[in-house]
């Protein structure tokens, strides 16, 4: 079976909020979840990510190729504006 593979972010929720993580996916912008952990994050990025690929086959829309294979993170550091 052929396999895509999408570069997922995860930002870590805060403790007053629950803690775990909420996860976005660039190359599927319709894709927001969470998970109680990391394995639980990364479960249901597979599972949204899965369902979103098969709505757009389901309606002819365009399934983005693999990005993992290139994506990259960097931190980019900003001054705060004086008030």
């Amino acid at each position: 079976m052929e396999e895509l593979r999408y570069a997922v972010v995860l930002e870590p929720c805060a403790a007053s909020e629950g803690g775990g993580f909420t996860v976005t996916v660039p190359a599927l912008p319709e894709i927001v979840t969470q998970g109680d952990n990391l394995e639980d994050a990364l479960a249901m990025a597979r599972d949204a990510i899965e369902l979103s690929l098969s709505v757009r086959r389901d309606e002819g829309d365009e399934i983005p190729p693999s990005d993992a294979d290139d994506a990259r993170l960097e931190i980019v550091a900003v001054p705060i504006p004086a008030a």
